[in-house]
């Protein structure tokens, strides 16, 4: 690739500089995110342009809009740092993260208070079948005749106590 003239990498930088600030405040095209892949298409440039190249004897070069890259990089970080969310496929991610922390609490809450309710069913079943035991035992002891019955109903006049 040959270069490019001075003219040409002015109008360029000036592109970047301008999708830069509009990325930064949030304006992002339709399936893009805040990051160089989308600036350099918004800018209209390579996206390789942003790294730095490689020579032919094996040094290291850099791009000619690294520095840009690295601008964007530092500002967005910065952003970031004060609690600015610039995507919101970004913002989404956090409430869906947040929601699935708050989702999985309650499902903790909701299994301790299942195994608490499991062991109060457990305790009462077994209180039931110890006092249905008591029950057949009296009444076998019952039937056995050493026990007497008591009477459910008054008889007719019979009192109990005194009225005054």
């Amino acid at each position: 690739m040959g270069r490019i003239s001075v003219e040409t990498r002015m109008r360029n930088e000036e592109a970047i500089r301008a999708a830069m600030d509009g990325l930064l405040r949030g304006e992002l095209p339709p399936g893009g995110k805040c990051d160089l892949k989308t600036l350099a298409t918004e800018a209209g440039v390579t996206r390789t342009a942003f790294y730095p190249k490689k020579a032919r004897d094996g040094s290291e070069r850099p791009g000619p809009y690294q520095h840009l890259a690295e601008e964007f990089e530092r500002r967005l970080k910065g952003l970031q740092d004060v609690g600015t969310v610039l995507d919101p496929r970004a913002a989404q991610i956090e409430r869906l993260k947040a929601a699935n922390v708050e989702l999985k609490k309650r499902i903790e809450d909701r299994d301790a208070e299942l195994e608490k309710l499991t062991a109060f069913k457990q305790l009462a079943l077994s209180r039931i079948a110890a006092q249905h035991l008591e029950i057949e035992r009296l009444r076998a002891q019952a039937a056995a005749g050493n026990v007497r019955s008591i009477p459910t109903k008054l008889g007719g006049s019979a009192t109990i106590g005194s009225r005054n």
